[in-house]
């Protein structure tokens, strides 16, 4: 699969992350080239990390994978919305979605 009309305007694209059964929003990642690759092939999340700089495979570690079931690109083509079946806790907090902090 071409992914570069995905990487026209920047190196990374954001990646929304949403439980397919509910419809919640997990999380935000980005994507490179590379992991938005290996999510097609693999059929999981993978995302590369800003603060390490390495890709990651979201669950490896801790087994809290996200199965890929649609991914939509926006208007844009520069922004991700990814529905997946979330096995345990999407935030590394533990909390199941990394939107925990109501503010208003």
């Amino acid at each position: 699969m071409n992914v570069d009309q995905y990487f026209v305007k920047a190196d990374l694209i954001p990646a929304i992350i949403q439980e397919k059964s509910t419809g919640e929003v997990l999380m935000l990642a980005y994507m490179n080239r590379e992991s938005m690759l290996k999510t097609f092939e693999t059929g999981y999340t993978w995302f590369w990390s800003r603060s390490r700089q390495e890709l990651w495979n979201k669950g490896a570690t801790s087994g809290h994978l996200q199965k890929v079931i649609d991914i939509y690109a926006d208007c844009d083509d520069d922004t991700l919305l990814i529905t997946v079946e979330q096995t345990g806790a999407a935030c590394h907090t533990g909390n199941h979605s990394c939107f925990f902090k109501k503010l208003k």
